[in-house]
C-alpha cells in the first residue's frame, strides 16, 4: 500500500498540476484528483494537497512538492 495525495482539481490550475504529474510517475505514491476537497479557504490562498488524510501546504509548486516528500517520509509507515 502506497501513500495517497490527493489534490483539488482549483488547486491544480495554480500550480498544483506540475507536482501532481511529478508524484503520477512515482510508483511509490498513489495520487488522485478531486473536483473539491472542501478546503475553499485554504485553496483560494496558495497550494496544498492531502497526504493520507494531512494538510500539507507550499508556497510554490517545487516547495509543496519537496514538502510532501518529507511528510511522507515523516509519516509513513512502510
Amino acid at each position: 500500500m502506497n501513500p495517497i495525495v490527493e489534490f483539488c482539481i482549483s488547486n491544480m490550475a495554480k500550480g498544483g498540476d506540475y507536482v501532481y504529474n511529478q508524484l503520477e510517475n512515482d510508483p511509490e505514491v498513489d495520487v488522485l484528483e478531486y473536483g473539491c476537497l472542501q478546503n475553499c479557504g485554504l485553496c483560494s490562498s496558495g497550494l496544498y494537497a492531502l497526504v493520507n488524510g494531512d494538510i500539507v501546504e507550499g508556497e510554490s509548486p517545487d516547495d509543496l512538492l519537496q514538502n510532501i516528500y518529507a511528510h511522507i517520509e515523516e509519516t509513513w509507515i512502510f
